[in-house]
């Protein structure tokens, strides 16, 4: 069986309708589970460090669970098992506004609803501890002078821990995110359309198996390349601020090819010394 170029290249630059649609239903997975999972995520780091001992074992029991457990599992369980067993069943659910006697919204069903749980569970354990490697990552000596300044707990963390924390927080936040656009995948397992799905009925449908799921790695590669994009941006951005210098180039983090930037060595402090003992 010869490779169809002709297919290949209508679906890679004119994809159908449906392969469109399923292309945004992964960006909005991806981007609602992300940030619920980051506020999630935030919660568990911040109860990890209460002083309240239940807590911190809830925190310690969540991130042990959700991680000791494939993705996969937890969707299932998520999805059919709690209907399964009784205990909770996604409903399909519409979102919008009443007009007279016409309702304008968007309809969110019951499978596109559990996935975007169960991604927010799975990621916000990883998150948590990316959370919590950022918040230890500022010295004791900050928060200690900011609650000498008469600055409550909650301030301190919010105007001078979590500002640096942030920098430090963000290259791992977005191979996180990077991380959770390509577990969309998985989500075809409980009908959700999204572009994985789709293209899998586009190869039944036509028997252009090889054809279609290139095309739908390389939009996969594209997603995650434009976040790569975005990420060294907000880095940049973020050293910027800090008076720090800037991450590696874009074309350096993607193809290992570097700027002049890139090629001018750090100055070394040996060569500091040597100047001034001359």
């Amino acid at each position: 069986m010869k490779f169809d170029w002709d297919y290949f290249w209508q679906s890679l630059f004119t994809p159908s309708e449906s392969f469109l649609n399923g292309l945004a239903l992964t960006i909005v997975i991806s981007i609602a589970a992300m940030a619920l999972a980051l506020i999630l995520g935030l919660l568990i780091a911040l109860m990890g460090r209460s002083r309240f001992v239940p807590l911190r074992i809830f925190a310690s029991l969540y991130i042990w669970i959700i991680r000791g457990t494939p993705l996969l599992v937890q969707l299932v369980i998520i999805y059919t098992g709690f209907a399964a067993a009784n205990l909770f069943r996604f409903e399909d659910l519409t979102l919008g506004l009443r007009l007279e006697d016409v309702t304008v919204g968007i309809l969110i069903k019951g499978a596109v609803q559990a996935a975007i749980v169960a991604l927010m569970l799975n990621e916000s354990a990883y998150i948590s501890e990316i959370v919590r490697g950022g918040l230890e990552s500022i010295e004791k000596g900050q928060t200690e002078a900011a609650l000498s300044l008469g600055m409550t707990p909650l301030a301190s963390m919010r105007w001078i821990i979590v500002p640096q924390a942030i920098r430090v927080m963000v290259p791992p936040l977005g191979n996180s995110f990077n991380g959770l656009m390509k577990s969309t995948s998985i989500l075809s397992i409980i009908g959700v359309a999204e572009m994985f799905q789709v293209g899998s009925s586009m190869s039944a449908a036509t028997f252009k198996v090889f054809e279609i799921y290139i095309v739908v790695a390389l939009y996969y590669l594209l997603l995650t390349t434009v976040w790569t994009i975005i990420q060294t941006f907000i880095e940049n951005w973020l050293n910027a601020k800090a008076g720090l210098p800037k991450a590696e180039s874009v074309w350096k983090r993607l193809f290992g090819f570097r700027s002049k930037r890139d090629r001018v060595a750090p100055k070394s402090p040996i060569a500091d010394l040597e100047g001034v003992a001359a």
